[in-house]
């Protein structure tokens, strides 16, 4: 047996549809196995707060060890987790090939699994998980859901957090009257005179973009067409990353063949794929080809998709960008988000960025403290503020006038915690940034 592995990590497929999957003898004696090694390692200590709380269940209990810490307990610990996977991406030495097998976001969702087929998901949560349906409901009436859900509306948020559970002071996001696919319809065409032209780009428009920043999507839009790329935008539905959270890989296995079938012709017609959240690009790079192990379309999928920093980075390699690139006026911090760095392909929303004139980019990669809808409810919001405090730190430094992340919720979430350590700094960054708006910005492209 070897202490810790430096063998790359291996992700096994998950054995949803097995019954086992979903048998609690089973799971309580896996959950006892990795969270001992975790007790006895504790290299997660700093990461989210499912270690914390584990760590504290063990040294407050009877022994001070695992066995006199009561399985029901152990639900403390997955409410924590956010499926971010950087415990597994870069910490834990015990990942597979190592013999002790740990994968803990994977454990961490199989228990939710069993708790979404026993009917114990919480209703809030799941609701919110409904993006499409959401989407379409509040945005034809986006002027009084933004208002009724702004932070300080001193009528409404204390109502929401009495009935949803939402914290009265966490941001929530705002819904657009016009989505991003009606805005896509008049998108620019591309230059033709370009280095990058030839490209063919087919662009998942993803929940968050189409129906809360289309701002994201047309300065992708805008970015490709100034490099000469030919943009389509599609959106068949949400990928599934929201029901993931709450344990129903059913219909994220539904959504997954139903999104890949959808997007197999572009593909076939030499399209690359890329799609504006980390999160999307992650479901349809490494989650979907470990839920739905039988269908071609989805391993296609997985390997014809581009993050989008990374597409803008792989036209600066290999065509070189055009030209118009613009100096911003202050630094920039860009939070290298979670399931950005889980994908495996290195800092790319920073390499983009280094790629502006004269540009003075600080890298964070430490934790946001949101994941999800999870940093918006009462019970997680200041938690999530206590884990993001470190990086909202970094985000302060000296002469920075921009902060990004490539997930939105974290970036705003980053902004909220700048706002409590630096209350009465007037100049402290007030608006959260995609890297693609500040990209767009340099080329003096209008959202």
């Amino acid at each position: 047996m070897r202490e810790g592995s430096l063998d790359a990590p291996i992700r096994h497929p998950l054995d949803w549809q097995n019954p086992t999957f979903y048998d609690g003898e089973d799971l309580d004696k896996e959950m006892r196995h990795a969270f001992d090694v975790c007790h006895t390692c504790r290299r997660c200590f700093n990461l989210c707060d499912s270690f914390p709380t584990l760590f504290d269940l063990i040294d407050e209990s009877e022994t001070m060890e695992l066995d006199s810490v009561d399985s029901l307990e152990f639900k403390k610990v997955t409410d924590g987790c956010t499926l971010c996977d950087m415990c597994f991406m870069t910490k834990c030495p015990y990942v597979p090939p190592h013999e002790f097998n740990i994968d803990f976001p994977h454990l961490m969702l199989r228990y939710r699994a069993q708790e979404y087929a026993a009917g114990q998901a919480k209703f809030v949560p799941g609701q919110l998980a409904k993006t499409d349906r959401n989407g379409k409901l509040f945005g034809p009436i986006s002027g009084l859901a933004n208002w009724a859900s702004r932070t300080g509306n001193s009528l409404t948020r204390p109502l929401m957090e009495w009935i949803a559970g939402f914290d009265r002071n966490a941001y929530l996001p705002e819904f657009t009257g016009k989505t991003f696919m009606q805005r896509a319809k008049n998108g620019p065409t591309a230059d033709t005179t370009a280095p990058a032209a030839g490209r063919k780009v087919v662009l998942y428009a993803t929940c968050f973009a189409n129906y809360n920043t289309p701002n994201i999507g047309t300065a992708m839009q805008g970015i490709l067409a100034r490099n000469g790329v030919e943009v389509e935008v599609v959106y068949p539905q949400c990928c599934g990353m929201p029901q993931l959270e709450q344990g129903n890989i059913a219909e994220v296995a539904e959504n997954a063949r139903s999104v890949a079938a959808e997007l197999k012709p572009w593909i076939d017609k030499g399209y690359d794929v890329v799609a504006l959240v980390s999160s999307c690009t992650l479901m349809f790079k490494f989650e979907w080809p470990l839920i739905v192990t039988d269908d071609p379309n989805v391993t296609l999928l997985a390997q014809s998709t581009f993050d989008a920093s990374e597409y803008i980075v792989d036209i600066a390699r290999k065509e070189g960008l055009a030209e118009g690139l613009a100096p911003l006026d202050g630094g920039i911090a860009i939070h290298l988000a979670c399931h950005a760095r889980a994908q495996n392909m290195g800092p790319k929303a920073l390499e983009m960025l280094k790629l502006l004139p004269e540009a003075n980019v600080t890298g964070i990669e430490r934790c946001s403290g949101h994941g999800g809808s999870w940093g918006v409810f009462k019970d997680n919001f200041e938690t999530g503020l206590k884990v993001g405090k470190p990086a909202a730190r970094a985000a302060m430094a000296e002469g920075t006038s921009f902060v990004a992340s490539e997930c939105p919720l974290a970036s705003e979430h980053l902004v909220q915690g700048i706002e409590r350590l630096a209350a009465d700094d007037a100049d402290s960054p007030k608006r959260a940034w995609h890297p693609i708006e500040l990209m767009a910005k340099s080329y003096g492209i209008e959202g």
